[in-house]
């Protein structure tokens, strides 16, 4: 599958979940962040707004804010109040006279006085003022990266250290944003956004567009969607990661189908590190990117000491492990190298234990798929829970039943063993354009 392919299945899947109100939110921003920023945004919304004011209108819209701040729109507001022996304000008359006969009978010291006053708090203001709040705030989260030599910044905030400090200063101290109101919780409506985006004023039509654009985002519009992907969030190179939540959500729509149920997704505010559950008389988990670590999962690659035989790599392997331990004083931890796996666990009523591992390499290359393989069977024989091995405790049968590991590869050009080929493999190895039609038929062998 190419790029476009990808793009194509993947808006479509997190579309066809953000209608039905619910997609593994927290899984595609880990999957989109770029690696160098922080966990903050492993949150959705958060990660999605870095995306919002990282496109060139928005930074365009912040470098042309000062001046159009100049020429803020205002009403003017008349209030009236009753004065006993003094005036405050223009009299108005009629009124005076009014309220003198009606309230205040034979008292002259009464006068209505009117006072006109600027009001800042007119729709197209609560639009701009809503955007400017945005792009500050995230700004706030973000400024770190967004004054660091990163190549996701380098053609827009990059160089442009004067314009984060003067949208600092103009949230801070311009008199005419300080005097509007801060926007409720529902604000602004769609009636403020139409106000704003038929004004006159470039300033208040261009933040209207803007709050829409990112009202799209949010609301899963695939356009939008398609966009955030093409871009993968701020890394537009890494096809890996896209390639990677294809496979993911292929994993779960055919889970979905053989079970006939709706998956739970979980989210970052739950604590727990799975991705998508299922739930009745078989409770399955999917999670990904070695992100089980709350269900005592692990990949550790050293054997235990009371393991009879050692092999002289793993001698190695344990002897460095000690000597760089005692002479740093810390306790370092093995690993089969970066577990970007999907980990399926299978957990019957009788609390017995089956598990799926599946490694995706997003290549066609022999060499890759080669690594691929021995990667994937390493993680098998490798795989515990609750630090004891899961497969080959009391056999031989370090990778299970052949039914256990599964590579995921991009489409070859050449023929290559088919599903029914591989049966008595330790692994079976499917291609990206046969996960629509069989990865049911391994996932059957589970389930």
């Amino acid at each position: 599958m190419n790029r476009d392919e990808l793009l194509g299945q993947l808006t479509e899947d997190i579309l066809a979940y953000a209608m039905r109100g619910s997609f593994p939110q927290q899984e595609l921003a880990r999957s989109l962040k770029p690696e160098q920023l922080d966990e903050r945004f492993e949150e959705y919304e958060l990660l999605l707004d870095l995306h919002f004011i990282l496109q060139e209108d928005v930074v365009e819209f912040v470098r042309n804010l000062s001046g159009h701040l100049r020429s803020i729109r205002t009403e003017t507001r008349t209030t009236s109040r009753t004065r006993r022996g003094t005036v405050d304000g223009r009299i108005n008359w009629g009124d005076t006279i009014k309220k003198r006969y009606s309230q205040y009978p034979r008292d002259q010291s009464i006068f209505v006085c009117d006072n006109r006053s600027e009001d800042y708090d007119i729709p197209e203001n609560i639009v701009l003022k809503q955007l400017i709040s945005i792009i500050h705030r995230t700004i706030r989260e973000a400024e770190e990266y967004l004054r660091g030599d990163y190549d996701w910044v380098s053609e827009t905030w990059k160089g442009s250290d004067d314009l984060i400090d003067e949208l600092q200063r103009i949230v801070e101290r311009n008199v005419h944003v300080r005097r509007i109101r801060e926007p409720d919780t529902y604000e602004p409506t769609e009636r403020m956004l139409t106000t704003a985006a038929n004004s006159r004023q470039e300033v208040y039509r261009t933040a209207a567009s803007l709050l829409r654009t990112r009202q799209q985002l949010f609301d899963g519009d695939a356009d939008a969607i398609r966009q955030l992907l093409e871009q993968t969030a701020i890394a537009p190179d890494d096809t890996d990661s896209l390639f990677e939540l294809f496979v993911l959500f292929r994993f779960i729509a055919t889970i979905e189908d053989l079970r006939e149920s709706t998956p739970q997704f979980q989210t970052i505010a739950t604590g727990r590190q799975e991705v998508a559950r299922f739930d009745g008389d078989q409770e399955i988990v999917l999670y990904h990117d070695n992100s089980a670590r709350d269900r005592s999962l692990s990949f550790t690659a050293v054997p235990d000491d009371n393991e009879d035989s050692q092999s002289r790599t793993d001698r190695v392997q344990r002897v460095a492990k000690e000597v760089a331990g005692n002479y740093f004083k810390k306790e370092y931890q093995d690993h089969t190298g970066r577990p970007d796996v999907i980990v399926l666990e299978i957990i019957s009523e009788d609390g017995d234990h089956e598990y799926l591992i599946v490694e995706v390499k997003n290549s066609a290359n022999e060499d890759t798929i080669r690594r691929g393989i021995k990667e994937t069977l390493e993680y098998l024989a490798f795989l515990r829970l609750n630090e004891e091995y899961v497969f080959g405790r009391d056999t031989e049968e370090y990778f299970g039943s052949g039914w256990n590991g599964l590579l995921v590869v991009q489409d070859l050009q050449r023929e290559t063993a088919s599903l029914e080929e591989q049966a008595d493999s330790e692994i079976k190895i499917l291609q990206a354009a046969e996960l629509e039609n069989q990865l049911a038929q391994v996932l059957k062998r589970k389930l």
